[in-house]
Formats: structure tokens, sequence, C-alpha cells
């Protein structure tokens, strides 16, 4: 299966909320999930930072991950993220994070942060075995965060946001 990989554009919109549900269903284990609010996505089409990869196969998309660009704070945080169910353990979801990795080094930014169900053990061993660690177990949901480089004198494992909750 060939994959393509690209940012995501404002008519992407319907299918990737509906991945969104889709993620929802599979963490939750029930059908009744609520989607986003009207409008909610369009911040990812705008020219501020936060924007959405997207995987296709054929003309379909299949897989997203939305980034949300913290600069001030350091960071960027991977907030939403679903492979359909036929496209899981292809590589997907490694190369989205690495997109998503070398965007934030490409902007700057040497901090990814991330919560994760405690619920989804595939996308936890997922982000284990990217170089993820755990910073602060949250009760139903752990955050999680990879230092992509050292930032001035610091060593590696003092890097500390001042906002990695949200």
């Amino acid at each position: 299966m060939d994959f393509v990989y690209r940012k995501a554009e404002s008519s992407d919109s319907p299918r990737i909320a509906e991945l969104f549900k889709e993620m929802l269903r599979t963490i939750y284990h029930t059908n009744d999930v609520k989607g986003y609010e009207d409008g909610y996505l369009n911040r990812f089409f705008s020219d501020g930072g936060d924007l959405i990869y997207v995987a296709e196969l054929g003309k379909e998309v299949v897989a997203f991950l939305s980034i949300e660009v913290y600069k001030e704070d350091g960071y960027i945080y991977l907030d939403d993220f679903s492979v359909t169910a036929e496209c899981r353990n292809k590589g997907i979801g490694t190369k989205l994070i690495s997109l998503a990795e070398d965007y934030s080094e490409s902007i700057g930014i040497p901090a990814i942060v991330l919560h994760v169900e405690k619920t989804n053990e595939g996308a936890y061993q997922l982000y284990r075995k990217l170089g993820y660690r755990d910073h602060e177990d949250q009760g139903n949901r752990i955050l999680m965060v990879k230092e992509l480089r050292k930032q001035g004198n610091m060593k590696p494992g003092e890097l500390t946001p001042a906002r990695w909750t949200d």
C-alpha cells in the first residue's frame, strides 16, 4: 500500500471529523460519542502555526494528526490522532509523528507533548517506541514528552515548559 502524506486542507474537514469519532469510539468502547463543534477545525487551516497532517490511500484520508503550537512555552502539542482500523499497524502513525517532529524542529521548538488515554495501549506502546517518556500520570491518561534537542545550557530531561496541561 502506498500512502501519501500531506498537510490537511479545509476540504478534508468532514473526513477528519469522521476519523475523530472513530478514534473516540475505539478509545472509549462506545458508539455514544460527540464530534467536533462546528468550526473547530478552521483554526488548523489558517496561518497561525497549528496544522493537521493527513495520510491518504488512493484519494481517501485514512489518518490524521492535529498539532497545536505553543511557541512561547517551547513545545508543540500532539492533539487528536486517528488511523482508521483497516490501516493500523502499517507505519502510518510513525510517519505522521515523524512529520510532526520535523515540523517542530523546523520552527525551532525543542519539545513535543501529548496525552494518551490509559485504555489506548497500542498508542502508548507506539509513543514509547518513538522515544516519548511518561511525564505525569493524570488519572485516566498519561502526559508524555519527547525532547527533540537541548535548549541553551539545559541538559536532557531538564526541559519543562510552563504549560504542559490542557
